[in-house]
């Protein structure tokens, strides 16, 4: 066999004849069944619902309708009904809408109002709550200030009788330590020797039978002009006789001497405490007293 410039007329007719076939088979198209095609989606149809029909058929159709209708309404511009409700029913609730419309609106505005004077009248009793509260805080201070302002006159006038009291008081003066004012030395030296020379002079003679003796504390109280205040034994002799017949003797020996002028100034009653004592001998001595007397 020779090479391709020598190809036989035999294989170029089989190449040829292949070549037709298969341009033949690829210009061929297959079509499947109608019945396995998918159906198109129709165009959706637009109905408009009417409240009104007629016997006739519109001569020239504007829309679909699910009734027959030639003319309606009170307009002959080409217009759709608005609603399929008739004009009556939609005027209705046209109607309700409103009234309910125009309650909420009374509500809304009952509703303020009633916010509004609820708080007109709790402002109101808030600023009586106020008032009332300043005035009865006020009351009360006012009654704490008299109540104090009362006491304190009581108080004043308590010392004002303290001090009046005091000043009528008479101004008194205890001699019976061992040390004295030099101005009441002299008083009290001539008190105590005319007691012991009454006292001498008026001695118990029953104390002398019977040699009775002892001694006693007494506290003597003068006057401003000489005369006994009062007597008190602060502490006996332990025998009533003796008790009995010191206490004569100082009255006795009374009326005393007035207060000086240095003593007078300043003292009203004199308390002198001393020691008397009845010793064996049958005579009355008499000293000075280890304490004074309180006032």
């Amino acid at each position: 066999m020779g090479g391709a410039g020598g190809m036989s007329p035999l294989l170029k007719w089989t190449l040829a004849a292949s070549l037709g076939v298969h341009v033949i088979v690829l210009s061929l198209h297959f079509e499947l069944p109608k019945l396995f095609k998918q159906a198109t989606t129709s165009p959706p149809l637009e109905v408009s619902l009417v409240n009104a029909k007629t016997a006739t058929k519109p001569s020239q159709v504007d829309f679909l309708a699910q009734a027959n209708l030639d003319g309606g309404g009170n307009t002959d511009a080409k217009r759709r009904l608005s609603s399929p409700l008739p004009r009556a029913a939609v005027d209705s609730q046209n109607t309700q809408l409103s009234a309910a419309r125009e309650q909420v609106e009374n509500l809304e505005r009952q509703t303020r109002e009633l916010l509004q004077q609820l708080n007109a009248r709790n402002k109101t009793t808030a600023d009586r709550d106020a008032k009332e509260s300043t005035r009865a805080d006020s009351a009360n201070a006012f009654r704490e200030l008299s109540a104090k302002a009362l006491e304190l006159q009581r108080l004043e006038a308590q010392i004002a009788r303290e001090f009046d009291s005091y000043q009528q008081r008479p101004k008194k003066k205890h001699i019976g330590a061992r040390a004295m004012e030099y101005r009441f030395a002299r008083y009290v030296e001539d008190w105590r020797q005319k007691v012991e020379r009454v006292g001498n002079a008026n001695y118990p003679e029953i104390a002398r039978a019977q040699k009775l003796y002892g001694s006693l504390v007494l506290t003597v109280a003068i006057k401003a002009d000489g005369r006994i205040e009062t007597i008190e034994v602060d502490r006996g002799s332990g025998k009533k006789i003796l008790d009995a017949a010191a206490l004569k003797i100082v009255e006795m020996a009374g009326p005393y001497a007035p207060f000086p002028p240095d003593i007078r100034n300043d003292t009203d009653i004199l308390y002198i405490t001393r020691t008397w004592s009845f010793t064996r001998a049958g005579e009355l001595e008499s000293s000075a007293a280890a304490s004074a007397k309180a006032p």
